[in-house]
């Protein structure tokens, strides 16, 4: 018998792969029915929660829509903030309200409460809040007072998770902050969020958006200097403000002249060189008397090599320093108020550092021997004039050296 072959099936099988396929993108129709559940509500904003929530939309595949619609009543167009020609619009948006709190305080709210259920959308708000600051040029002042205020208020209620550099740094757009546009939003918000908050939690605000070193990035190059700042801030009331910026400006300075004094101290420049190099920074820096003394006076002090193995020994080098420096300080004790205050604080700090308590005495004398101190101020001091900070034993401790300066003025 011959076998046959078994039929077989022409043609050649082609597994084809599984894949998903995406459904198309549909913000507007999304759009669309945010805009009714608006509308259905007449803007009420309790009940549009509620709407939204027994709703089944796809929130997170339209976020940015969402809160597009939230912010200027309906969608914007593809990569700009224009609102689409087609589609609903509500009139209960952000921008739509009155320029003032209580106005705008329910959408803050409301989007608290939103966030609270889906808090995946936390990445959307940011987005949309980034671009419309980036944008800021084209929208009306009013409307750009009203986002101020909303983000005022947004991190005043503490908005689940908005980072503040999702707010400043956008903002540093050249163009932006050549226009003035910046200044003008910066300064609503500032006067908004302080209404609520105190100057402590603006610093720590602008600290977490790095921006609390960095205030004149917000004004335009030609303005970019601390007496524009401080005239600008106080005309719109904004004192406080002004205050914690001189501040952080003179501790800038100090820091500088510190490190310039320490520096040549180190390498130990001749007296003169020193003393133009301090007169010269000071004069810059427009820094008050006072403060230059007490500044000498602590550089000189942590320049002091403390490596002495008892008491005796760092007291030794106490005072050569003093010795060594006195020209300096005499340049700057120009008047009885000043070696007054040199006092003060020679006074204060071997209050404060054991290491110095015993040796107030022999500073004072030799700052006395070394012309930085006249009699009438040390006499001024011990009669009526010392501080507080343990001013029974160091007035104690001076008695001999008082008593010996009242007895030459009497033979004179």
């Amino acid at each position: 018998m011959s076998s046959k072959e078994k039929p077989t099936l022409g043609g050649q099988r082609i597994k084809t792969r599984k894949r998903n396929i995406a459904a198309p993108l549909d913000p507007a129709s999304f759009s669309d029915a945010i805009v009714q559940i608006y509308l259905d509500n007449a803007g009420d904003l309790e009940l549009v929660a509620k709407s939204i929530e027994s709703s089944d939309l796809n929130f997170s595949r339209y976020g940015d829509t969402f809160f597009e619609v939230v912010f200027i009543g309906g969608r914007t167009q593809p990569g700009t903030i224009k609102p689409e020609e087609e589609g609903e619009r509500h009139p209960y948006s952000v921008l739509d309200c009155a320029a003032q709190r209580e106005a705008i305080l329910p959408s803050v709210l409301y989007i608290q409460k939103t966030l609270r259920r889906r808090p995946f959308l936390i990445k959307s708000l940011e987005n949309v809040m980034r671009k419309f600051l980036q944008s800021l040029e084209f929208f009306e002042e009013n409307e750009r007072k009203k986002l101020a205020i909303f983000t005022a208020l947004a991190f005043s209620q503490k908005l689940s998770g908005l980072p503040p550099e999702t707010v400043f740094q956008p903002l540093l757009k050249d163009n932006l902050v050549s226009k003035g546009i910046v200044l003008s939003f910066i300064t609503e918000f500032f006067k908004e969020y302080l209404k609520e908050n105190t100057l402590d939690d603006l610093i720590a605000l602008l600290k977490k958006g790095k921006m609390e070193d960095n205030l004149l990035e917000f004004f335009p190059s030609a303005k970019r200097t601390s007496e524009a700042l401080s005239e600008h801030f106080t005309k719109e009331g904004l004192t406080s403000l002004v205050e914690y910026n001189e501040k952080k400006m003179f501790e800038v300075k100090l820091k500088e002249i510190k490190l310039t004094l320490t520096t040549m101290i180190n390498e130990e420049a001749e007296i003169s060189e020193v003393t133009e190099a301090v007169k010269q920074q000071v004069k810059d820096a427009k820094f008050p008397d006072i403060e230059v003394v007490r500044m000498l006076w602590d550089v000189l002090m942590e320049a002091v090599q403390w490596s002495g193995k008892n008491q005796q020994q760092n007291s030794n080098s106490a005072l050569r320093q003093v010795k060594a420096w006195a020209g300096l300080l005499n340049a700057f004790c120009t008047s009885g108020r000043l070696e007054l205050e040199l006092i003060y604080k020679v006074q204060t700090q071997c209050y404060e550092d054991a290491k110095l308590m015993k040796l107030f005495p022999e500073i004072i004398r030799t700052l006395y021997d070394q012309d930085v101190l006249a009699e009438d101020t040390i006499l001024l001091w011990f009669r009526k004039g010392s501080n507080p900070k343990g001013r029974q034993s160091f007035v104690k401790a001076l008695e001999p050296f008082v008593k010996w300066l009242e007895e030459a003025e009497e033979e004179e």
